[in-house]
């Protein structure tokens, strides 16, 4: 069953955002709590942490690591295998236009499932920068990783807040999470032995799924911006475009340099 953009303009769409889910998670019903998250989570890994770690040997946390990226694959696969199917094979939305399900569609407490799950599992990516401070890997806490974590943070907050679970951010949740589900892999390889981490050679092609990942978005907001009567509010595509952009810019940076310049110098 698919959502025409006549059901949709009926039901609660607008041109930026639509009504808020009247059954989204809690937390998210005031813009405090993730305020609040996101003040503690700089302080910390910006100020208290580093302060706290200064005259301290790094932590051992090799046993929480490999638990963390062990739950990360399943937690993310789940939204992939979810996603997909709801996608593929029940399709309920218009691909080249997806817009959120109206509140008595009778798959609409799935997409709120998974549109939930994945809002969640921002917040807990978080935690990833508070391991890395505790074992004093400081390089890794970068303007580029603290700006994504708290982007992707502010975008999930935003997202469904104004425009409810689904829709236009389903296609770039599956492919976030697909991306996800691969650099989780290598991770908890990588943390059982360091001659596993030698033999691991595709640790760069993490870096070219996410920019595909973050072209592939920019044309499908540039395609739904295209079209005149696609009902998906265009707020949506401007975030999702902006963020892209700057994701694309980023990284690329990062691999150019990491990839490309450390190699020439090796040579």
């Amino acid at each position: 069953m698919s959502i025409s953009p006549e059901m949709a303009l009926d039901d609660q769409t607008g041109p930026f955002w639509q009504e808020r889910d009247p059954e989204q998670l809690a937390f998210l019903a005031s813009p405090w709590p993730t305020a609040i998250i996101l003040a503690t989570y700089l302080l910390f890994v910006l100020k208290v942490g580093p302060w706290l770690m200064a005259d301290r040997k790094p932590f051992n946390l090799r046993g929480f690591i490999k638990t963390y990226n062990i739950l990360q694959i399943i937690y993310n696969g789940s939204i992939v295998v979810s996603t997909s199917y709801i996608l593929f094979v029940r399709r309920p939305y218009k691909l080249s236009c997806p817009i959120t399900m109206p509140l008595d569609h009778e798959l609409k407490d799935v997409e709120r499932l998974i549109s939930n799950a994945y809002t969640i599992n921002k917040f807990v990516d978080l935690v990833e920068t508070v391991i890395f401070v505790l074992r004093k890997k400081d390089r890794q806490v970068s303007f580029l990783h603290i700006f994504h974590h708290i982007s992707m943070v502010l975008y999930v907050y935003l997202y469904t807040t104004l425009n409810g679970p689904g829709g236009p951010s389903a296609p770039m949740m599956l492919m976030n999470v697909i991306v996800h589900t691969i650099m989780y892999t290598y991770y908890f390889l990588s943390s059982i032995s360091p001659a596993v981490q030698a033999s691991l050679w595709w640790k760069k092609y993490i870096t070219i799924a996410q920019l595909i990942q973050f072209g592939g978005l920019m044309v499908f907001c540039i395609q739904m911006l295209a079209q005149s009567d696609c009902q998906a509010p265009r707020f949506v595509s401007y975030v999702i475009g902006a963020l892209s952009a700057s994701f694309t810019v980023m990284f690329g940076k990062f691999y150019y340099r990491t990839y490309v310049v450390n190699n020439q110098k090796k040579v």
